[in-house]
Order: structure tokens, then sequence, then C-alpha cells
């Protein structure tokens, strides 16, 4: 039996989300950073451990500060949201609570999950400390330069958008 499932990428701009859409989809990194205008959508399909395959429909998404921006018709019929912050700027994660709990109040049913990404810049013992004082509640920290943590990511995330 073949599933199909829509994830979409949400942050800011430069927290990395095409770079993690790439690492995932196409196992590329590459240093000359572009901006995203409007959407940028790929499927890849994915054997899942009992066997059934699932398609998943990644929709790589511009960049806004504000959260409310995103276009209503991108986040319609999804599945799961990633949410990425980037580790070394501060204002991309300031307003995180904001954000998602506009994004679970407005689209409940949606799994919501949360990303920091750039951990080869960072220090992740100082970061996880840092985050555990502040507050900052996160389902992942992320490298898509080295590719750390992200194919796990994926493959977690699938898993739970099927059971």
């Amino acid at each position: 039996m073949k599933l199909s499932k829509k994830v979409v990428l949400l942050g800011h701009f430069g927290v990395g989300k095409t770079s993690l859409f790439r690492r995932f989809m196409d196992n590329e990194f590459s240093e000359d950073y572009k901006v995203t205008l409007g959407v940028q959508i790929k499927k890849k399909v994915i054997e899942m451990p009992d066997g059934r395959e699932l398609s998943m429909i990644i929709w790589d998404t511009e960049g806004h500060t504000n959260i409310e921006d995103t276009r209503k018709s991108y986040l319609l019929g999804s599945h799961a949201f990633i949410y990425v912050f980037d580790l070394t700027r501060t204002d991309t994660y300031q307003d995180l609570s904001k954000d998602i709990d506009y994004l679970t109040k407005n689209y409940p049913k949606v799994k919501t999950k949360i990303i920091g990404n750039k951990l080869d810049l960072v220090n992740e013992k100082d970061i996880l400390q840092l985050f555990k004082d502040k507050q900052i509640q996160f389902d992942c920290l992320t490298s898509a330069k080295t590719n750390k943590n992200v194919q796990n990511f994926f493959s977690d995330l699938a898993k739970e958008i099927t059971s």
C-alpha cells in the first residue's frame, strides 16, 4: 500500500530550510545561498519498516519573520509542519512559542516539529544549556552541512505521520 503525506518546512529566511530540503531529498549541500521565492516542492519515496511505501511530499517555503505571513494555501492539507530556526541567530527563535501556538491553534490536526539547524556552527553542549535556561523546546538539532541528525529526523517523522 502506497501512502502520500505533505510536509511543509517553515521558519525565518536564512535558517537553512532549503539546505535541509536538499540534504534530505538529494543528499547535497551547497554554501551558495539563494533565497527561496514562493515554494519548491519535491517528492521522495521512503520504504517504511513495515514494507509500505511513503511518498513524502516536501514543501520548502520562503522564509517569513512572522508565521502569519505564510500563504495559507501552502499550509492547507499538510500532515506535518517542520518549523526550522537557526541556532546562531536569536531572532529566529525568540518568537518560537508564539509561532508554534499559531500553527497548533489554526492547524490542530497537523503534527508540528521544531528543528534547530546549523549545529555545525555552535557548541552543542552550550546551546543545550542555553535553551534549557530559556525554556526553549525543540524536537531535534541538525546540521544540513554535515548531515548530522537530518536523515534520522525525517525517518522518524515518516514513521510518526504514517502510524
